[in-house]
């Protein structure tokens, strides 16, 4: 019987490069489906997860994280976007900053820009640090830069005045004078309000390159979709409102791994967890994050190597997941990535695909299953990808197959542990101190192997890992964040918070416009400070006592610290969050059948393990209770994800539903 018409259809959807993930609730029903993403128009597979899961139905919500920004980012498919900036700064985005992505390469390639220098203006005014005007922004001038703007055909605007943060007079009256010519305009100091013009300027040209794509396509998705209230997640974590997602697009660049980290860290949370190594490996990419206790911040980013000056969760990113390509370098090596093969074609073993992947590899192992990909609902051809692997076993000089497809994960394995040492051992952290949350698609085949190498003390594989980002983002907070420049020394904490109410009100404002209620709105404020005549900052929360903890951050960062010396503050960073009333739970609740003694195999299957064939048994995940015990090997079958237990490994479920794996006491060596 259908459900009373009354519930409330909430849904959670991540578009990744090579799945589409759709969670829901429906009053007390959930659900998911997973299907493969349509890379010419996003928006197909997410209609089409809609039409299956509710047939005339409309959701009431919908909340999406999208690749749509990133793409048109990476791809260099934006619009045809002018710059207009201050006369003499017009090259900024060439110049960049005098600091060197890779110290030892002797002729390093620097990203293009995205707007070439013709359609970079110089406009004559000056603004000066101190929010004095040098130079008077004339009624000529902003004619004159006008007709030229108009003449260079633009699809975007962008305009980045020279210390704009201190004084916007000048930007707003450019912005107003612009607004006739009828394209999108995006101000830098109204989104995104830095010190430093290279970041900023980055930022403002970013978000007009995307702009017109993104909003176009979160229109047409509402109106194609029908849902009540559409939202969209962000790189920080929250998510926004569909009208400013489509304003500001620049703030979603990494939104589908930003709810896997919330997803994994409800997760951990609830089981008392505080510091752990989230791994995220889907179909095109590992995502990993160092988290203690909160997620991690940073406010400055990159993509494709270019700056982006907005709140974001601290996340590495490698080109290693199921669909990462194999192939040989010009030294002979094999090597894993970053290219994909995507949804299409895919892996070869998705049918399409010619070219060896991860994912092949795993089917040729014996690690992935054919009757048991996506429920049985997706058929995998192991023969095609045994075929591919063979003719990569030729190439490197492998002796079958299987030898050929153990190295591909060796080199992939490889380079998910450099990403994660990147996060944690070079940053002065222990991993060995942390637990390993492995969800995506793919992670649950290598989360063993990783924990062996890198050294974690436990992993722990959430309920169908295979949709938690899409968890994550379906339960992600409204959340709005906002940056109030300040250049004052040793200033009165009475001075910062009275300095903080006019934006805290704004934020509070836009929040209210999703709907939600004044007293769920909560908003917290974070000073960035540095000691007079440093060119770094700290990041502390704005307390009576900020000096202290600010003398604290400094020791604990660079060992040392100046009591008498004096603190510069440089900007407020105010975050403001609003709760929803429906509570946050996880998608699939534990079985609450009793208990049994002993799980059932499901199926004897040959697994090429340690350069042997062996007979593992697997099991259905959703057959295992709370306090059931493996011993490895096996494999673990669910919807969203398979898990491989290596044979030094065990696997315990926790009360709630989590699978927990740990090293056998009495076994020893690399899986």
């Amino acid at each position: 019987m259908a459900p009373p018409r009354h519930n409330q259809i909430v849904v959670g959807v991540d578009t990744g490069g090579t799945f589409t993930d759709i969670v829901y609730r429906d009053g007390g029903i959930r659900g998911r489906i997973k299907l493969l993403s349509t890379p010419d128009d996003p928006a197909r597979a997410v209609l089409e997860g809609l039409a299956k899961l509710f047939a005339d139905r409309r959701p009431d919500l919908l909340t999406y994280g999208t690749t749509v920004a990133t793409n048109a980012m990476l791809e260099r498919r934006g619009a045809r976007t002018v710059l207009v900036t201050t006369a003499g700064f017009e090259d900024v985005l060439e110049i960049g900053r005098q600091a060197r992505p890779d110290l030892y390469d002797l002729e390093p390639i620097r990203p293009e820009p995205l707007i070439p220098a013709s359609r970079r203006l110089g406009v004559a005014e000056r603004m000066l640090f101190d929010a004095s005007v040098e130079t008077v922004l004339s009624d000529d001038e902003c004619r004159r830069i006008t007709q030229a703007v108009k003449e260079a055909g633009p699809e975007a605007i962008a305009v980045c005045l020279l210390h704009s943060t201190v004084n916007a007079s000048h930007e707003l009256r450019l912005g107003r004078a612009l607004k006739d010519l009828g394209v999108p305009i995006t101000l830098s100091h109204a989104l995104s309000p830095l010190a430093g013009e290279y970041e900023r300027c980055s930022t403002a040209s970013a978000n007009a390159f995307v702009q017109p794509k993104v909003s176009t396509h979160i229109r047409r998705l509402a109106q194609r979709s029908g849902v009540g209230r559409l939202r969209v997640m962000q790189s920080n974590g929250g998510t926004i409102g569909a009208e400013t997602a489509g304003r500001e697009p620049v703030r979603t660049m990494l939104s589908g791994p930003a709810g896997g980290v919330t997803g994994a860290i409800e997760v951990a949370t609830r089981v008392g967890l505080r510091r752990i190594v989230t791994l995220d490996m889907g179909g095109t990419s590992t995502d990993v994050a160092f988290v203690d206790g909160k997620a991690p911040r940073r406010s400055v980013t990159e993509i494709g190597g270019l700056p982006l000056g907005v709140p974001c969760i601290d996340i590495h990113t490698v080109g290693a997941g199921g669909g990462s390509i194999a192939s040989i370098d010009a030294g002979g090596a094999l090597r894993v990535g970053p290219e994909s093969a995507g949804a299409d074609p895919g892996p070869a073993c998705y049918g399409r695909g010619d070219l060896p992947t991860v994912t092949d590899a795993n089917a040729v192992l014996g690690r992935l299953q054919p009757r048991h990909f996506l429920g049985g609902e997706m058929a995998l051809d192991v023969e095609r990808a045994r075929a591919v692997m063979k003719k990569l076993a030729r190439v490197i000089g492998a002796t079958s197959a299987e030898q050929a497809a153990a190295g591909i994960l060796r080199v992939v394995e490889g380079n998910m542990e450099r990403a994660i040492r990147a996060i944690t051992v070079q940053r002065g952290e222990d991993p060995r101190s942390c637990v390993l949350v492995a969800f995506g698609g793919a992670a649950g085949l290598h989360a063993c192997g990783l924990a062996d190498e890198v050294g974690f003390r436990e992993v722990l594989i959430p309920i169908d890992p295979g949709l938690l980002s899409a968890q994550g983002v379906l339960d992600g907070r409204v959340t709005m964040d906002g940056i109030q420049p300040l250049r004052a020394v040793d200033p009165s904490f009475d001075l910062l918070t009275r300095r903080a109410r006019g934006p805290a009100s704004a934020i509070r404002r836009e929040i209210a416009r999703e709907g939600i209620a004044e007293r769920r709105i909560r908003v917290t404020t974070m000073l960035r400070a540095r000691y007079l005549g440093q060119s770094l900052e700290i990041e502390i929360p704005l307390t009576r006592s900020w000096r202290r903890h600010f003398g604290a951050a400094h020791e604990k960062l660079y060992h040392s610290h100046a009591p008498a010396r004096p603190v510069e503050v440089v900007s407020l960073r105010l975050t403001g969050c609003g709760e929803d009333a429906r509570p946050i739970v996880q998608l699939l609740q534990p079985s609450q059948a009793p208990r049994i003694r002993r799980p059932v195999v499901e199926d004897q299957v040959d697994v090429f393990v340690k350069g042997r064939h062996m007979a593992v048994p697997t099991y259905r995940r959703d057959s295992l209770r709370a306090g059931t015990r493996l011993r490895g090997p096996a494999v673990i079958i669910e919807y969203s994800s398979t898990t491989w237990v290596d044979p030094d490994f065990d696997a315990v479920v926790d009360e709630a539903g989590n699978l927990r794996l740990h090293r056998a006491r009495n076994k020893g060596g690399r899986s």
